[in-house]
């Protein structure tokens, strides 16, 4: 297996390059298992060989799903609705006409009758409405989690929802009994604050100039990406501190132990490794953490370098749990259970939490406050022009027994 062999899969659109090279991994490793049982070791050449098939098959996947993501990409156009709404033809060519040379009366007059609040030369405007909805639509396919979590829209700066901490008493009786009065509800507040995110795209004069540029398309293109990056890392660990809080970052319990406000985990066994006999054992166990209600729509969650470690593993009639993607912009499964690849989760270590398994929709809530607000500053880096670009997120675990963890770690 060369990487000559892998690279049709970009090129056609074809997952067969990369089922030929899990193919070829199966054998490679068949062999390794062979050579071990015999010999109680592995040949360097065959243990050289599998690496790099592993790296090529990370690579292969990597370009099939940059080819997905590209083929997700169309132009910017007006819905339905919106190309009867006057105001968006408006405010289309007003912020058209603030980017390309910096003219914002014609937005300072449409957010005048929207009765938009925070405009002006400091907070920046707003962009059309179909920019930003393709701009959260991109967001969805490129950041890991907010692709399979809870996304709610806000008007407010943060979101409040309640949750019960002990429901009332209940029971069973007869028809005839007497019924006795039940406890008071206790309910607690979880709050979701929104926090600031920013980009700042660069654009030659002479690309703003250029009528056969589609400024909105550009935007949402240059800042998608960087958008993307942090949103992922925030949402994976961030402390709550000026950005989202991650699903790491909340106290961590055994499932022995575990309470509302926390996350449960299961051990390993093993100090930053899985066990050395019957590995995928924790698997089993981490899946069944979860009430059968959560792992219906259960995932897993980890980095491609923890994927890789999983990779080798095979159940007790010798088949592999980790499959490739069935169609183009699948994910891969392991034990039929789809994996969802997050850069920003920790390789595996000591101690180190490093794949992540449960209904992250009912259990992980992102929040986006509505606008994404855009300031042009042809100022700073002449003869460059900045667009200060900014929109407000936020996230957290809403349901914490949706989401297990896996420590790789004895105690």
């Amino acid at each position: 297996m060369t990487a000559i062999e892998t690279k049709g899969a970009t090129e056609s659109g074809d997952l067969e390059p990369l089922h030929r090279a899990f193919a070829a991994f199966r054998e490679t490793n068949d062999q390794r298992l062979e050579q071990i049982e015999s010999r109680l070791s592995a040949d360097v050449v065959t243990e050289e060989k599998l690496a790099r098939i592993d790296r090529a098959i990370d690579e292969t996947k990597r370009r099939v799903d940059a080819q997905a993501l590209e083929r997700s990409h169309p132009r910017l156009e007006l819905s339905t609705k919106s190309a009867n709404d006057p105001l968006q033809h408006e405010h289309k060519s007003a912020f058209r006409a603030y980017v390309r040379s910096g003219e914002a009366g014609g937005l300072k007059a449409i957010e005048e009758k929207a009765m938009s609040i925070g405009s002006g030369a400091d907070g920046g405007y707003l962009v059309p409405v179909p920019a930003e909805s393709e701009i959260l639509r991109r967001l969805a396919l490129i950041s890991p989690v907010r692709s399979i979590a809870s996304v709610r829209a806000i008007s407010t700066a943060t979101f409040k929802k309640a949750f019960s901490l002990s429901g009332p008493a209940s029971g069973w009786v007869a028809e005839t009994d007497a019924r006795p009065q039940t406890a008071n509800q206790q309910i607690a507040d979880m709050s979701f604050p929104a926090m600031e995110l920013y980009a700042m795209p660069a654009a030659t004069q002479s690309l703003l100039d250029d009528a056969a540029v589609d400024v909105e398309q550009w935007i949402a293109e240059e800042i998608d990406t960087v958008f993307a990056e942090q949103e992922g890392a925030a949402f994976v660990s961030g402390n709550g501190v000026n950005k989202p809080t991650g699903f790491l970052s909340y106290t961590k319990s055994t499932t022995a132990a575990w309470s509302w406000g926390k996350t449960a985990y299961v051990l390993t066994g093993a100090a930053g490794a899985f066990p050395a006999s019957n590995p995928s054992d924790v698997l089993v166990d981490l899946i069944y953490a979860a009430k059968a209600g959560y792992r219906q729509n259960g995932r897993f969650v980890m980095n491609r370098k923890t994927q890789a470690a999983i990779r080798k593993f095979k159940s007790s009639t010798g088949e592999y749990l980790w499959e490739p993607p069935s169609s183009i912009g699948a994910p891969a499964t392991l034990m039929n259970f789809p994996v969802v690849e997050a850069e920003d989760m920790p390789d595996i270590a000591a101690d180190s939490f490093s794949i992540a398994f449960g209904d992250f929709q009912r259990g992980y809530l992102v929040v986006d406050r509505l606008g994404i607000r855009v300031l042009r500053d042809p100022y700073s880096s002449k003869p460059y022009v900045l667009f200060y670009t900014t929109k407000r997120v936020g996230g957290g675990i809403q349901d914490f027994d949706a989401i297990k963890l896996l420590k790789f770690g004895t105690a």
